[in-house]
């Protein structure tokens, strides 16, 4: 009988901060596939893998850092968490609560999240409530919510979140048997980026990896605070999962960083919609505008002669493109893709395919 995967903190405990009186709250994240990307590699003469993280439960690598979080929040006795969410974490939240019995309070940005995450989160029986004002707001009331009332913080400020997410470096390093050259994520709330240098120093020191990556992450340019410098009041970009002006994690990226050699560059709307059209059309993989800014980075610093060929570049593509489908079905000009309409006839239909009969 084959083993079924058993979620992160099961299958990572070793690694973890779990113990006996931890109760293990999963819907069985983790184990997403590590894909050999042919196109890309065509494109920039290195070896690229896509880590496809849009196949965790709810469609987002925000799964492995609940798991997480909200295991122990039980364990504290938490019987409410809180989050605050531009629409992946709103959705992992209440998916992990209602499994674990609590509730789940979720504030996000008036009219700026994307239809698929606001289904996710209302269909969990998350209390969901459209607050006047951007990403930053919400987590900062999210924080005064959690310092003075009852509930439990479950945004990536909360260190269990990152301890959850590492766990994708864990698995790069176990399909490679090695660290990457590079790696790719894109940046918003910075906690991934944070925890996948933190997962590949760990296996650095454990002997199981050789090197560690350069971690390189992306913003949009509407939205790039940590490239700028900056704060960025109003955040403005297509990709909403990376829409914020203050991320919680900087500090801890920055350090990173420096660590590793790494880089942060911003990438423009177009870019990052060009790259969303490659990764679906030439590679197979179907991700959220955000995830792309991976693509669009690997292409840009390819360009620019920073990946030399040959080196092994790992990409994370962070949420599926089921969670923001709107912009498969837009043209490069904008315009709205529409299907052809055919008779039901056989013979015409294979005259529009272009094939000739045997």
């Amino acid at each position: 009988m084959a083993n079924q995967w058993r979620g992160v903190l099961r299958e990572y405990a070793d690694r973890l901060d779990i113990t006996e009186k931890t109760p293990i709250i999963t819907l069985g994240e983790g184990g997403t596939p590590l894909i050999r990307a042919a196109a890309l590699e065509a494109r920039t003469g290195a070896k690229v893998w896509v880590k496809f993280e849009g196949m965790n439960p709810t469609g987002s690598f925000k799964d492995r850092g609940m798991t997480m979080a909200v295991s122990k929040a039980v364990e504290h006795g938490a019987k409410a968490v809180i989050c605050a969410s531009t629409g992946n974490t709103s959705a992992s939240a209440a998916a992990y609560a209602t499994h674990a019995g609590i509730t789940a309070a979720v504030l996000v940005p008036e009219g700026k999240i994307a239809m698929g995450k606001l289904a996710q989160a209302i269909a969990h029986g998350a209390e969901l409530l459209q607050v006047q004002g951007n990403f930053d707001d919400c987590l900062d009331i999210a924080r005064d919510l959690a310092a003075n009332y009852p509930v439990h913080l479950v945004n990536s400020v909360n260190p269990d979140r990152i301890e959850g997410q590492k766990t994708a470096a864990f698995e790069v390093v176990e399909v490679l048997e090695d660290a990457p050259d590079f790696h790719i994520v894109p940046v918003g709330n910075a906690g991934n980026y944070t925890a996948y240098f933190r997962g590949y120093s760990e296996e650095l020191a454990r002997g199981e990896s050789t090197k560690l990556p350069r971690m390189f992450g992306f913003q949009a340019e509407g939205s790039a605070p940590i490239v700028l410098g900056h704060v960025v009041k109003s955040p403005e970009t297509i990709a909403s999962a990376i829409r914020i002006g203050n991320p919680a994690s900087w500090k801890l990226a920055t350090a990173a960083r420096e660590t590793s050699d790494g880089y942060f560059g911003a990438i423009s709307d177009a870019k990052i919609l060009e790259a969303h059209r490659i990764l679906s059309s030439e590679v197979g993989i179907f991700v959220e505008p955000a995830s792309a800014i991976s693509v669009a980075g690997l292409l840009e610093r390819s360009d620019a002669g920073i990946i030399p060929k040959g080196a092994t570049v790992v990409l994370t593509v962070t949420g599926h493109g089921l969670k923001d489908p709107q912009w498969a079905l837009r043209t490069p000009d904008g315009s709205d893709i529409k299907p052809t309409i055919v008779p039901a006839d056989t013979t015409e239909i294979a005259d529009v395919l272009g094939l000739r009969s045997v």
